[in-house]
Parts: structure tokens; C-alpha cells; sequence
């Protein structure tokens, strides 16, 4: 898989209700950026979905991959998201009417998908294992709704692999390691396999892909929140903190800036 580039971030985990629709924007926006719409052109071409075929989208979000699953399926086949958060269903669901598409989404979490064993012959998680605390359920569950024969691409970050450049050097790394120790498995990436093979799933592909953000953002707003809560934490100080930023700043300006971090996917099957 050759690597592209977009912005990255952490997922927003708690919102208020009146902004709803502006982070279902942010999210999309984010999405349609040329690096996560790659990723996801590879994940879908790896499934390779068929008319008449069953398909689900473990965290579908605002419904997106599982609206391109509808497609895929056609009238014949089955498009479902499975997501937790009753908002994002509820715009999925809209998104899904607006387009006339016949993807249905249902309420659940990746530790207990509300569909019967040995009912999907495609199933993709992306960006959903670094928020949970019990992996190998997740995985047991994929394993348990795939067909055999069936086919998943789980994707996720490993913020172990982020850079950030221009600044000094103990900065950054104390940064980075306040974002690695503010994520429940900040490790995901690199231990997809692993997890996968546990469960009993057959490793076909596995390959990495950098999420750069776009030089124009300077020191974004990721490092600008993450290097906060380092200050909070004592790891550094807001003099440190500010002459990061400034930095990146004028990194920006110049060219010499890099922030990214990499995703690694995985496509697997389930033995017959």
C-alpha cells in the first residue's frame, strides 16, 4: 500500500449537542482530504465488495463507507453501521435518506456488534481500536460475525510513530509522549496482526500509510492541545510550550515543518 498524505487527529470523544452538525462537518471535511480518501479507496478495492454480498462498517460514523457499501451491494445485498453514538447514527440515517441509499445503521459498540454470527462476508473498523481498553473482544467479535471465507480491513494509528518538526528535541518528545499517554492504545497500529491472528483470521495483506498535515496549518490544532495538557502534566513549560509553537509557526512559513503520524491496515480473511 503506498503512502499518501492528509491531516491527522485525535477522534473527538465527547461533544457538546449544539455543535453536533459542526463536528459531523469537521469529520467529513477531514475524510474528503487526499491521504484518508486514498486509505479508504484501498480498503474498499482490498474488500473488493460483489453484488448480492453482505457488508459492515464496525464505527461507521456519519455513514459514509457504509453508504459506499450500498452501492457495492446493490439491491441484492446488505450495507450495515454499527456505531454508538446516537447522534452520528442519526445523521448517518439522514445521510442514508438524502441519498436514496438502502444502508441501514444500528446502535452497538465493537464489543458487542448487534448481528448474528456467521452473517457478513465484509467487514471494516477503521480508526476504532485505539479508544478501546479490551482489543480482543473487538477482534472476537469480527471473527464471530465474518462468514468464513469473509474479508475485513482494520485500520487504526500508532501515535508511537508521530513526528514533530521544527522544535527542540525534549519538547517533542515529551508532547508526543503526553498525546501517546492520553490515548487508550496509542500502540494500535503496530499490534493489528497480531490481534487479528489471535482471533483465528488469516493475514493477507498489512502495509502503512502517513497521514502528513497539510504545512499551511503550522502548528495545528492537535500540537496546540496536546502541548496544553503536557504543561498541565509538568513535562513542560508554557515558555517551552510557546517557543514550540513558534517553531512550527515559522516552520510553516518556510517549508521546514512536518507534522504526521502513521495508520497501518491490515486485510485478513476468515478460514472456510
Amino acid at each position: 500500500m503506498a503512502p499518501s498524505h492528509s491531516t491527522s487527529g485525535l477522534r473527538p470523544d465527547r461533544f457538546d449537542r449544539d455543535g453536533q452538525d459542526q463536528l459531523i462537518d469537521v469529520r467529513d471535511l477531514r475524510a474528503a482530504l487526499p491521504g484518508i480518501r486514498r486509505l479508504r479507496r484501498w480498503a474498499h478495492e482490498a474488500l473488493a465488495v460483489r453484488p448480492g454480498e453482505s457488508a459492515v462498517d464496525i464505527g461507521s460514523g456519519s455513514g459514509s463507507e457504509v453508504l459506499a457499501f450500498a452501492d457495492a451491494v446493490g439491491p441484492d445485498g446488505t450495507a450495515v453501521g454499527v456505531e454508538p453514538d446516537p447522534d452520528l447514527l442519526t445523521a448517518a440515517e439522514r445521510r442514508a435518506g438524502q441519498a436514496g441509499s438502502a444502508a441501514r445503521f444500528l446502535p452497538g459498540d465493537a464489543y458487542n456488534l448487534p448481528v448474528s454470527s456467521d452473517s457478513f462476508d465484509v467487514a471494516l473498523c477503521e480508526r476504532v481500536f485505539q479508544h478501546l481498553t479490551a482489543p480482543q473482544r473487538a477482534v472476537g467479535e469480527i471473527a464471530r460475525v465474518l462468514r468464513p471465507g469473509g474479508r475485513v480491513v482494520v485500520m487504526d494509528s500508532d501515535w508511537g510513530t508521530a513526528i514533530v518538526h521544527p522544535g527542540d528535541r525534549h519538547v517533542v518528545q515529551q508532547v508526543i509522549e503526553t498525546l501517546i499517554s492520553s490515548t487508550t492504545d496509542p500502540f494500535a497500529g503496530r499490534r493489528l496482526p497480531g490481534l487479528l491472528t489471535q482471533a483465528g483470521l488469516v493475514i493477507d495483506d498489512f502495509g502503512s500509510h502517513a497521514l502528513v498535515q497539510e504545512h499551511s496549518m503550522g502548528a495545528g490544532a492537535l500540537v496546540a492541545r496536546v502541548s496544553a495538557m503536557a504543561v498541565a502534566r509538568g513535562a513542560i513549560t508554557e515558555q517551552q510550550r510557546e517557543q514550540l509553537l513558534a517553531d512550527l509557526e515559522a516552520g510553516a512559513r518556510t517549508g521546514d515543518i512536518h507534522l504526521s503520524v502513521t495508520i497501518f491496515a491490515v486485510l485478513a480473511h476468515k478460514p472456510e
